[in-house]
Formats: structure tokens, C-alpha cells, sequence
């Protein structure tokens, strides 16, 4: 899956989309996830790429002398975007992480 700047959210979507579908597991040679954490860890990997690249855009903006106040307040917003993405992204995967550790325990 390519990562469209403009749509941060596109690995994110895609992972519930075919969570949404009951996709199985492919072969590890295939390439795709093996499980569900897998692809939802490689999701939040393409979202956290594609916020990356959009404050990158902003910053290579502002760096090339569009240092307008609006292109600050809006690389600001982007930043704490990514902030967000990523506090959201470590939560989740612990909370998962902690969940089938505690179901591992109880086989």
C-alpha cells in the first residue's frame, strides 16, 4: 500500500476495513500480515508515515521561506497530530499486547 499524504489515516482504514471482512491468515511467504496484531501494528506504522510525511511537507514549506504565521499555527497542529497518532498507536498496542498475554497465560 503506497502512503497518501493527504489521507494519514489510510493504513489505519485499510487494517479495519479488512478486519471488518474476516480476512485470514496468508502464508509468512506471501509477504502480507500473519495475524490480526501484525496487521494492525503494520497499520498504525502507515498512518504514523503518512502524518510523518505531511509535517515534513509543512516543515520543507516553511524552510523554503513560507514562514507565514498560518503555515506555523497549521505545522503546530500537524505536529500535535502526530503526537496524538503516536500516543494512540503505543496505547493500543500495549493494551493488545497485554490482553494476549494474559490470555497466553490462562491456555
Amino acid at each position: 500500500m503506497s502512503i497518501n499524504p493527504t489521507d494519514p489515516n489510510a493504513g489505519l482504514t485499510t487494517f479495519i476495513a479488512s478486519a471488518n471482512a474476516g480476512t485470514t491468515r496468508k502464508p509468512a511467504s506471501s509477504g502480507a500480515s500473519t495475524s490480526w496484531y501484525e496487521a494492525m501494528a503494520k497499520a498504525w506504522g502507515q498512518t504514523l508515515d503518512g502524518q510523518a510525511a505531511r509535517v515534513t511537507q509543512l516543515s520543507d514549506t516553511i524552510a523554503q521561506g513560507g514562514d507565514q504565521p498560518s503555515n506555523m499555527v497549521q505545522l503546530t497542529a500537524e505536529s500535535l497530530r502526530m503526537q496524538f497518532i503516536s500516543n494512540n498507536a503505543a496505547t493500543s498496542q500495549n493494551a493488545v499486547g497485554h490482553a494476549l498475554e494474559t490470555l497466553g497465560k490462562r491456555q
